[in-house]
């Protein structure tokens, strides 16, 4: 089992349905009433990239991709077009865009996250495979174009020299998802004309 750092055809993931789910226990009581427990602290999203398959040429290229994975075994980068940026799909990235910690003058590492919120309510996502050469860092809303460095493979912000006591650090950047196949067959039907379909290729994101 490993992780292969190469991103799934992006012509045919723009064409891909999916999203995050949850897991919730949901208790029916007698007097008709319920109680929900949340059963994941996260989210987890699944994806299905035969919608993105056109071409009999998209079809032969996801065959290969499945064939280099060796099916579920090994995971992937995957771009969700509806969610891949630190700021909305139609912005471009800032170095303001998310705050990722605060200095304390002795920690040089910090995990790249993205917050989802909606009213007082939120939900931290850490990011884990951020796009080489999207990232923009600042410290207390200045931008920074040196002194630090990204894992695209961990998505971990390492600064040479750890931020001062008290410093606000942010980032922007681009991102994509950890996936793997979320089967080991892909049950191909070819028409008269020769052109090939498929009826599911699931995706799942890697949590780890």
């Amino acid at each position: 089992m490993a992780f292969h750092e190469v991103r799934f055809p992006d012509n045919i993931s723009r064409g891909a349905r999916g999203g995050p789910e949850r897991r919730t226990q949901i208790v029916e009581l007698a007097s008709g009433d319920e109680e929900r427990n949340a059963s994941w602290a996260n989210s987890r999203r699944r994806y299905d990239v035969a919608y993105g398959i056109r071409r009999a040429d998209d079809l032969a290229a996801v065959v290969a991709f499945f064939e280099a994975r060796n099916g579920r075994l090994h995971g992937f980068r995957f771009k969700d077009w509806g969610d891949h940026k630190s700021c909305l799909p139609s912005g471009t990235p800032l170095p303001t865009d998310q705050p990722i910690g605060t200095g304390d003058g002795t920690t040089t590492g910090f995990q790249l996250v993205k917050r989802y919120a909606s009213g007082a309510q939120s939900w931290t996502r850490a990011i884990a495979k951020p796009v080489a050469g999207s990232e923009r860092i600042a410290l207390s809303g200045v931008e920074q174009p040196s002194g630090w460095s990204v894992d695209t493979t961990t998505g971990v912000v390492t600064f040479i020299t750890a931020p001062g006591a008290g410093v606000a650090i942010t980032a922007g950047f681009e991102f994509d998802v950890p996936v793997r196949f979320d089967t080991d067959v892909l049950d191909v039907t070819l028409d008269l004309e020769r052109l090939g379909s498929i009826t599911s290729i699931p995706l799942l994101e890697l949590r780890r």
